[in-house]
Formats: structure tokens, C-alpha cells, sequence
């Protein structure tokens, strides 16, 4: 009868460990139901689910494998495995899958002791534990720059709704993030990443910043913020403020430009997206001349945004063609993924305001980006800690793919 044994090794990692194991279990005629290696600060992990055949009996396959992994100076143990467990075990894989991401600037255990404890509360089992940042030194400096992400696999069926609920909870309360999303074949598919513009790919309001430039600044910054919280309609709150710029030169708009505040992370993460075969658009309620300067500046295949119209080089108080508004992102996300021959599971969307909801909710990875609350609570997904960089690790991507 073929015998089931776990074996585990641990000790000081050097190579040619695993080699040198399933070396002798291969003398045996040994089968492996399961491998897993972990190495942590030089620390070797070793799993095997080995299957003894009969002929071949455990006690001198074991009794080799303890001599020789004390040669190297490690230790192992071993642990009967019963037909029944390994059934109930394979019997696991056709759960769900899901990916657990936590970012911040510094990893804290409190972050990951709520974390796991809500995946236990669910019944979620976690499979592995990947450290995706790349390593930190102690006499390295905290600045506001460092990255940290550690993702958890997990499996099991569980409410997606309430735990997500939880996960914003707890990073609000610890000044974290917190990524609860599907392990499909589509996170590891996508190929089009589409971005709001103002407060998303750069760090201000173009139309404040015109609007500071026509002397109408707190007026216009006023319906700017009922707009983006949700309290006003956008289209009509755009209107609004457009009509305010009226007589505005068309002088300012350039050095206006020049100095838009690109977001941290922006030129890392589009750079690493482009090396990637990424297409990447802005969808923005903004402006063209702006859109198209960023197009330029950071590489980006696509700009849907408004027309500021002009006579003569000054500013009409109106915009031509049609509002870009939330539900005209979502439809040029739409647009843009059959264009591109894709499934929307494929997209992945980014904005900050309640008119980029539209489009977060359709795309295949929606990403409030240090949103306003009300946006936050509806995403599937928010980045409030680190830079829009920080959307590689959704991807599953280590700093070591990155540059």
C-alpha cells in the first residue's frame, strides 16, 4: 500500500538542497502530490507531499533523507499523511481563489493581524503569502517615497460585499490599503489601463488653475469640490465653471501646463505599463490641450477629453462637442476595449471623482486613486497610501519586474 508522508526541511538555505532531496526520493520511485518552497531572510522552507510506493516501503527512503539532510544542517520532520486528508485536500481546489493585496508605506503586524483575522472570520484558508516590494534597510530613511506590499492567496467561498466593507474599515483606521480581488484568468490578462486626469494623473484641477489664472478661482474651486463629492450633477456643474473662464486669454494655457504637478508614481507606472504591451488612455472630464500635453509627456495612446473653445485666442465660456462626463467615460472605456479587440474583464480604470464611478464599475479592475469618501465606499478597489505606481502590485508584479 502506498504511503503518504509529509516531509518538512527548514534551516539555512544554500543550493542544491531540493536537488539533493528529491534525488533520493526519485531512488525510491517516489511520487510528489505537492511541493512548496519559502525562503525568508536566508531561512530555506521546504514542503513535500511525497507517495511511497510499497515496493519501495518508507523507512529507507526516510532514513536517507534524515542522514543526508543532516550532512547539510538542516532539520525535518515527517508527518503520516491519511488517504482520507489527502482526499478532503484535494477536494479544496475547486474553491474560489482570491488575491488579498496590502499597501502601505511601512508594513505593521496590526495590518496583517486584521487582515487575517477577517480571511479567518470568513473561512477563507490563505496558500501563500508573497512579499511583493522589494527589500528595505534599516538605515535607509522613512520618507514618504518608500513602498511596501505584502499579497496574500486565499481560497474559499465568502462574502465579497461584507468583506470588503471590513477591509476599507480597517484601512481607514490604520492608514493602509486594502485589495480584495478574484484570482481569474483576467488579472493576469489585462491589457488596457484608462485614467481620470486631474487629481488622478496630475495632482490639481486644471480648471482651478485657469480659473486662479481669470480671477474667478473660489468660485469656480467651490463647484469644482460639490462636484467631485457628488453633490451636483457634473455636466451642468461644468458648465458652470467653463462660463466663468469667459475672456480668459489663451496665453496662460501653456505655462499652465508646464507645471502641472504630475502624480507620484505616474511616469513609473506608465513607463513599466508601455515595457509591459499595456495600452493606456485618459478619459478625463478636463480638457484636450491638457490631455494632449500629458499624451506627450508620458506616453499614453488615447485622450478623450473636452474642447475649450476659443475666439480669436480667447476663452468663449464654452466647451464644443459633447461633455465627457462619467457616463461618456465608461462609454469610451467600452470603445476602447473593442478597439483594442479586448473584454472589458480586461481594462482596468482609475479616477478619483464620483463622475469616474461609471467607469470603475465596468472595467475589470476599478481603482479609486486618493478618492473622495463617497467614491472610495463604492469602488471595488482604492490607493490612498502610495502613488499611482502602487497599482503594479494589484497586478501582482514584484519590484524586481519593475524598473
Amino acid at each position: 500500500m502506498t504511503e503518504l508522508v509529509l516531509i518538512r526541511i527548514t534551516g539555512a538555505d544554500k543550493p542544491g538542497v531540493t536537488a539533493s532531496i528529491s534525488g533520493i526520493l526519485a531512488q525510491y520511485d517516489v511520487a510528489v502530490l505537492d511541493i512548496g518552497q519559502a525562503e525568508i531572510h536566508d531561512t530555506l522552507s521546504l514542503g513535500i507531499l511525497a507517495a511511497i510506493p510499497s515496493k519501495a516501503e518508507s523507512a529507507p527512503a526516510l532514513k536517507d533523507i534524515l542522514f543526508r539532510v543532516h550532512e547539510l544542517g538542516l532539520a525535518v520532520s515527517f508527518t503520516p499523511v491519511t488517504p482520507e486528508s489527502y482526499e478532503q485536500w484535494v477536494s479544496g481546489q475547486g474553491k474560489s481563489r482570491h488575491i488579498i493585496t496590502l499597501l502601505a508605506r511601512n508594513i505593521e503586524a496590526e495590518a496583517i493581524s486584521r487582515i487575517t483575522a477577517i480571511a479567518a472570520e470568513h473561512g477563507l484558508n490563505i496558500d501563500q503569502i508573497n512579499r511583493l516590494s522589494g527589500r528595505k534597510s534599516l538605515a535607509s530613511n522613512a520618507t514618504a517615497q518608500t513602498r511596501a506590499c505584502v499579497e496574500f492567496s486565499v481560497r474559499g467561498d465568502a462574502d465579497q460585499t461584507v468583506m470588503r466593507a471590513q477591509f476599507l474599515q480597517v484601512a481607514t483606521e490604520l492608514g493602509v490599503d486594502i485589495a480584495f480581488q478574484e484570482d481569474n484568468v483576467y488579472r493576469r490578462t489585462r491589457r488596457l489601463v484608462a485614467f481620470d486626469m486631474d487629481s488622478t494623473l496630475i495632482e490639481t484641477e486644471v480648471i482651478d488653475e485657469l480659473a486662479h489664472a481669470a480671477g474667478v478661482g473660489e468660485q469656480v474651486a467651490a463647484i469644482t469640490e460639490r462636484a467631485m463629492q457628488g453633490e451636483l450633477d457634473f455636466t451642468q456643474s461644468f458648465e458652470q465653471r467653463v462660463a466663468l473662464l469667459k475672456g480668459l486669454s489663451g496665453d496662460v494655457l501653456q505655462g499652465i501646463a508646464e507645471r502641472l504637478p504630475v502624480t507620484e508614481g505616474a511616469e513609473r507606472l506608465i513607463s513599466n505599463l508601455r515595457a509591459l504591451g499595456y495600452k493606456t488612455a485618459i478619459l478625463s472630464g478636463g480638457f484636450n490641450y491638457f490631455g494632449e500635453y500629458l499624451q506627450k509627456r508620458l506616453g499614453i495612446d488615447y485622450v478623450y477629453a473636452n474642447t475649450l473653445e476659443m475666439e480669436n485666442n480667447v476663452v468663449t465660456g464654452q466647451v464644443t462637442g459633447r461633455v465627457v462626463d462619467g457616463q461618456r467615460k465608461a462609454e469610451l472605456l467600452r470603445e476602447l476595449a473593442e478597439r483594442e479587440g479586448i473584454r472589458l474583464e480586461q481594462t482596468i480604470a482609475v479616477g478619483d471623482g464620483a463622475n469616474d464611478l461609471p467607469m470603475l464599475s465596468i472595467a475589470g479592475l476599478g481603482i479609486a486613486f486618493r478618492a473622495k469618501p463617497l467614491v472610495r465606499e463604492n469602488a471595488k478597489h482604492a490607493i490612498s497610501t502610495l502613488g499611482l505606481d502602487g497599482i503594479l502590485y494589484l497586478l501582482g508584479y514584484h519590484d524586481r519586474d519593475i524598473h
